[in-house]
């Protein structure tokens, strides 16, 4: 998607550490137009796929993950990255190590949203080495969901997470996907 290279290019910044900051159009300050459109290609992408939910691990990929919901015609669902006192004691968990936030926290999500007659589409933000996608995987596997893709608007594909997806026989379609950043330019995969 050639429109989200070019609000990479006007929009964001590289930060030390291969972080590339895109939160003033993508997940903080939310450009909802630019999003809307985001939505709609990823429907464009999975309209036959059979589809019946969109899943996605709070918080950045909520506002995406909604969209392309909306235009799919069907729920999104968000895991949460920890459990609180108004959520179901039963769950399917997963525990996922954070590249942005060097972290591992443990995923879950109420086993009520997730069933066996499932086909599943994961939309994320980023995708750096896919520990995020492995976590899902693991609760679908949980569920016995079937995983029909995942859709993600940046793929950083110097960490080599969506290239090991699709050697594993994964649908990975990225909007945008990073080849290489320094502090003056980013290349994109052709």
């Amino acid at each position: 998607m050639k429109l989200m290279e070019e609000k990479i290019r006007d929009c964001g910044k590289v930060l030390p550490g291969n972080i590339l900051k895109v939160g003033n159009f993508l997940n903080q300050q939310l450009d909802t137009a630019f999003l809307s459109e985001v939505g709609k290609e990823i429907a464009r992408l999975y309209k036959d796929s059979g589809v019946t939910k969109v899943i996605t691990i709070e918080a950045s990929g909520i506002a995406i993950a909604t969209l392309a919901a909306l235009y799919l015609g069907v729920p999104a669902v968000i895991v949460k990255k920890h459990s609180s006192a108004n959520q179901s004691k039963d769950v399917y968990s997963a525990e996922i190590s954070s590249f942005t936030h060097g972290n591992v926290y443990t995923a879950v999500v109420a086993k009520e949203y997730l069933n066996a007659n499932d086909k599943v589409l994961i939309v994320d933000d980023f995708l750096a080495v896919g520990n995020a996608i492995k976590g899902l995987q693991s609760m679908l596997a949980q569920a016995g969901a079937e995983l029909v893709g995942c859709a993600i608007a940046i793929e950083k594909g110097f960490q080599g997470g969506g290239d090991l997806l699709r050697k594993e026989g994964i649908r990975v379609e990225s909007l945008a996907i990073v080849d290489s950043m320094t502090d003056t330019d980013i290349t994109f995969r052709a």
